[in-house]
């Protein structure tokens, strides 16, 4: 297989518009990347011009540390599974996982052994002879998938291919792919605008906003260590709560202030918040760290249930606070109702501090984002 090299990597277009814009990701030998961010962010195009279907405009791609930039498609010994499938109507199954083969004139027999082992691998041997108008939509996925195995090339490429599946369907096929790449060892780089996709496939997560890397880490590190509160807020379901707070420090003590709770933090974190005292920060916790209280107390927040959601495994809760709402993971045991005061209280440990104007985290480690 091989590794990609994307070195300050832009993307323009008319009018000086940066699609993308000198971006920066290594993609080591055999690893699974997914490239993830929302509609726009540029992640598409990026995969495009690592294909060859787009121009770098500036930037340099090495693949194998062989400058690929004027190197047509077609010779850049990669593979490439679309949305949309791209199949042909008129050819069956067979006919169409061994054309690309065919237009390289590679022999019939060695055509025939390797639509068979791929075939093998994606559990279609009985579909060979139908038409794509006779597949399911999982099964036309399967074939697209197939087209590219039998390529065996040096880096397989995907842009958002289960997208067009029910849900059920895609979870099915995140796992096929997942055992895919472990099978074929295989360098893989995978675009989608699900985060859900990004945190359960990948072996690295490249997070991408208006053409920009923000960070790039294991789906854990990006989960619990996000560089700023777009990482934080995109990736995770349901998303991260952020908590618009006044900062005042008191001594050895810092209180961050809503209107109607106040939360009082000591040592390290309170270190980290005292330049901040006058100003206001966004406290960042996630909905499962927000653990049920039996009464008020210190570091207790005080709130109004406004929805409840019963999901069998657990308890999805929207409560309110006097300025935000929150959302609560909780366990299936307890009950609830709409109006009814709930208490609760962050685990502290878990909590992360952004500045306002940067949105930046004010406490981050970036070796953890890294390996965890």
């Amino acid at each position: 297989m091989a590794h990609v090299l994307l070195k300050d990597v832009s993307k323009i277009y008319e009018g000086d518009v940066r699609a993308v814009d000198k971006v920066n990701i290594t993609i080591q030998d055999k690893e699974f990347v997914v490239m993830v961010g929302p509609s726009g962010c540029g992640k598409s195009t990026t995969l495009r011009m690592i294909a060859g279907l787009e121009e770098i405009s500036e930037g340099e791609l090495y693949i194998d540390d062989k400058l690929v930039n004027d190197i047509p498609p077609k010779d850049r010994d990669i593979a490439m599974v679309f949305q949309n499938y791209a199949l042909y109507p008129h050819m069956n199954v067979f006919d169409n996982m061994a054309f690309g083969l065919k237009i390289r004139k590679y022999p019939q027999t060695e055509i025939d052994t390797r639509v068979k082992e791929a075939a093998e691998i994606l559990d279609i041997t009985a579909l060979l002879e139908r038409k794509p108008k006779a597949l399911s939509g999982g099964q036309r996925q399967r074939v697209a998938v197939g087209r590219a195995i039998v390529r065996k090339p040096k880096v397989f490429l995907f842009d958002e291919p289960l997208s067009n599946l029910d849900a059920k369907l895609r979870v099915q096929m995140r796992a096929e792919i997942s055992g895919l790449h472990t099978r074929l060892q295989a360098t893989m780089v995978y675009v989608t605008h699900d985060q859900v996709e990004a945190m359960t496939m990948a072996d690295r997560i490249v997070v991408l906003r208006d053409g920009l890397v923000q960070q790039i880490g294991t789906p854990l590190g990006l989960y619990n260590h996000p560089i700023n509160a777009f990482v934080a807020t995109f990736i995770g379901s349901p998303p991260m709560n952020m908590v618009n707070l006044a900062v005042e420090a008191q001594g050895d003590k810092v209180l961050l202030k809503e209107g109607g709770f106040t939360l009082v933090l000591r040592g390290a974190q309170a270190d980290a918040l005292r330049e901040y005292d006058g100003k206001e920060i966004d406290l960042g916790v996630r909905p499962e760290d927000l653990i049920l209280q039996d009464k008020p107390g210190e570091n207790v927040i005080p709130t109004r249930v406004e929805v409840v959601e019963p999901l069998g495994s657990e308890i999805q809760l929207y409560v309110g606070t006097q300025d935000h709402q929150l959302i609560v993971k909780t366990e299936p045991s307890h009950s609830f109702v709409v109006g009814q005061e709930i208490y609760l209280k962050p685990k502290f440990e878990k909590v992360h501090f952004f500045d306002k104007e940067t949105e930046r985290s004010i406490i981050f480690d970036e070796e953890k984002s890294l390996t965890l």
